[in-house]
């Protein structure tokens, strides 16, 4: 899907994690606690350590670097461009997700919108009046519907996993050497930003492909980093109340996109 934008003012500036010498936590600014491991007592993006699930990781990889060409990209492009496969609601698209294993994900094995939820509210508490972050934390895998069948049933490779660039040379920080604008959604650029770069991690990790950014890209990575560290570490065993708030978000939805999505 592709995204129609206006460009309403951003209101924050970046925010800074915070260390407890009591306990040694990272602590982020609203007072959530990072965890120290991921779903499986792992290190988080460790793709390095001996286990079943880091095996299929790296099965997943290989297969993806196969497979992601120029020319692939550009049929997806042109199919998907259509927006002619679906028509449905952002929530009913969240729970679609829970359907959803990503092969690619070494720190993750609960429901998909566990995780969304997880990333929403963890930002939601310290950015409470960055509305439109919360709902970006809410969409930002919305993409791995892909993966089911009513929307075309692709493989995983062709879905998810972290982003790098086609047609490029390949980085070695790569891992394992327009999406709304048809719907008219009223979030701000950097918010479609993050959507799309947020798995780019050979960029805003190890910084990498920056000399193919414009002034925009600069400013928008800005708050790229900021979502990072919400999506990355509030992979928890924490738990939402999903109907407690499942209306918050609702409204969100209602502000930010006029109408249901078409895919």
């Amino acid at each position: 899907m592709t995204i129609l934008i206006d460009q309403p003012e951003l209101g924050v500036e970046a925010g800074v994690n915070k260390l407890d010498n009591a306990d040694n936590e990272l602590v982020l600014d609203g007072g959530f606690v990072v965890p120290q491991t991921n779903s499986f007592g792992q290190t988080f993006r460790d793709y390095h350590v001996e286990s079943e699930r880091q095996q299929g990781v790296e099965n997943f990889y290989r297969t993806n670097h196969i497979n992601q060409t120029s020319d692939f990209v550009k049929r997806m492009r042109t199919e998907y461009g259509k927006l002619n496969k679906m028509e449905m609601g952002i929530w009913e698209c969240c729970e679609l997700l829970n359907d959803v294993i990503d092969e690619s994900d070494p720190d993750l094995d609960e429901p998909q919108i566990e995780h969304l939820l997880q990333t929403a509210e963890a930002i939601r508490k310290d950015y409470p009046n960055e509305d439109w972050m919360h709902l970006t934390g809410l969409i930002h895998d919305l993409g791995k519907v892909l993966l089911h069948p009513g929307f075309g049933e692709l493989p995983q490779w062709a879905v998810v996993g972290d982003t790098f660039p086609v047609g490029c040379a390949f980085d070695k920080s790569i891992v394992h050497h327009k999406v709304a604008k048809g719907n008219n959604t009223t979030l701000p650029p950097a918010a479609l930003f993050i959507i799309r770069y947020h798995s780019f991690y050979a960029l805003h990790k190890s910084g990498a492909y920056r000399h193919l950014m414009n002034e925009e890209d600069t400013e928008n990575l800005k708050w790229l980093q900021i979502f990072n560290k919400y999506d990355l570490y509030s992979k928890s065993k924490v738990r939402i109340d999903i109907e407690k708030v499942k209306p918050y978000y609702l409204s969100l939805i209602e502000k930010y996109f006029p109408a249901k999505l078409r895919w």
